[in-house]
């Protein structure tokens, strides 16, 4: 995804998102047809990452789902 759709994906401006980016927090862009595009999977792990639900089990990451963090 471009850069407009990779920063409202993470609800965040431009700047902040490409801030982000820069302190290596998110992942860096591909380089696809001359434009920098993100990938949404490397931008799911890294957000989980950030949560701190990275390496979380399934049926953990389903449980938080339902019920919420107290899961």
């Amino acid at each position: 995804m471009k850069l407009g759709t990779a920063s409202a994906y993470c609800d965040l401006s431009a700047s902040a998102f490409l801030g982000e980016v820069a302190a290596a927090r998110l992942p860096a862009p591909v380089l696809l047809g001359k434009r920098d595009h993100w990938d949404r999977l490397a931008l799911d792990a890294a957000l989980n990452a950030i949560a701190g639900h990275e390496g979380e089990p399934d049926y953990r990451r389903k449980l938080r789902g339902r019920y919420g963090q107290a899961a």
